[in-house]
């Protein structure tokens, strides 16, 4: 069955104007701060990577992936990025992501967003990223070693991203904590399966094909930044056209609200870009989707590749 990406995060209503303002006031904190440490561990060949990562992700995440009990879920990709570039840049990559797919795609809302952002790209990015050290310290060198740790990171991220989200909604009085928690964690640690899963593979083709990208090994021969940045970019395209095939269930955090009664709390958008990705000229279901999801990853791309350079050039001139 042919069906557009699910909403994927916190929209409006789920959270009080209080706790709204407070996650944005956090998350602009931590923006800065991962201004400021990205200037000092980037250059302008890893900038391209941002991109390529970021393109990446949003793809992957239109495509909802099924779990138990009638329930979907979706790649968050913060382990994935903080793992090759470092959580602070992974942090900036996610913010990039959510900030296209709330804007353009009316997907997680805009006063939540500071949550969306604190969750999905500080909790996840810096959790998935200590994982994936300790992970490598205690299963070793080998590629089994950096695989095992690439699951446990991207298992870890998703289901301490999802408790940080159950405590905001109890913070908020929209669910109590105990029964919040309970939800879901319980819904994340299945979807963290398939989390972990994809940041291993996805970890497993970079030891393939790139292994210096993670300080491993020798730098494999031959290509070129440019041509490792379309190569990417033509991947995460790939992945975008594969996007009408993305589970029609509910997310696990509209699945949740649905069972606790707070699903009718959600606010619509006051306005519509590319509502529900799809684009609204193109009758074609699977087609409006597929063009819809590709504009978005290369603005995702664009946007990443900016935010990249700006913070690599300020760090480059106060050096």
């Amino acid at each position: 069955m042919l069906a557009s990406p699910v909403h994927m995060h916190i929209p409006d209503g789920f959270l009080t104007p209080a706790v709204a303002a407070l996650g944005w006031a956090l998350a602009i904190v931590m923006i800065v701060v991962a201004l400021r440490q990205t200037r000092r561990q980037l250059d302008d060949r890893m900038v391209p990577m941002m991109g390529v990562l970021a393109a990446f992700i949003f793809a992957a995440q239109a495509i909802n992936f099924p779990v138990a009990a009638g329930t979907s879920g979706h790649l968050i990709g913060a382990a994935l990025a903080a793992i090759v570039l470092g959580p602070w840049a992974a942090m900036l990559i996610m913010t990039s992501v959510l900030a296209v797919q709330g804007l353009l795609f009316q997907d997680g809302g805009l006063l939540v967003m500071g949550w969306n952002i604190l969750n999905m790209g500080v909790i996840a990015g810096f959790s998935g990223y200590f994982a994936y050290r300790l992970a490598r310290r205690w299963a070793g060198e080998s590629r089994v070693g950096v695989l095992a740790a690439s699951f446990a990171a991207g298992w870890i991220s998703v289901v301490l991203a999802a408790v940080a989200c159950a405590i905001e909604l109890a913070a908020s009085g929209t669910s109590p904590l105990a029964l919040a928690v309970a939800a879901m964690g319980s819904v994340h640690a299945l979807i963290g399966l398939g989390e972990g899963a994809i940041t291993a593979a996805a970890i497993g083709l970079l030891l393939a094909t790139r292994p210096e990208l993670l300080k491993l090994d020798r730098p494999a021969p031959g290509l070129r930044t440019a041509t490792l940045v379309l190569i990417g970019l033509g991947a995460a395209l790939l992945v975008a056209a594969f996007s009408p095939l993305a589970s029609p269930s509910p997310d696990g955090l509209e699945a949740v609200a649905r069972r606790q009664g707070f699903l009718g709390m959600e606010q619509a958008a006051p306005f519509h870009v590319l509502p529900g990705y799809t684009v609204p000229f193109i009758a074609h279901p699977a087609l409006t989707t597929v063009i819809a999801v590709m504009i978005g990853t290369l603005v995702v791309f664009g946007g990443a590749v900016v935010v990249g350079r700006l913070a690599a050039r300020r760090g480059a001139a106060s050096s």
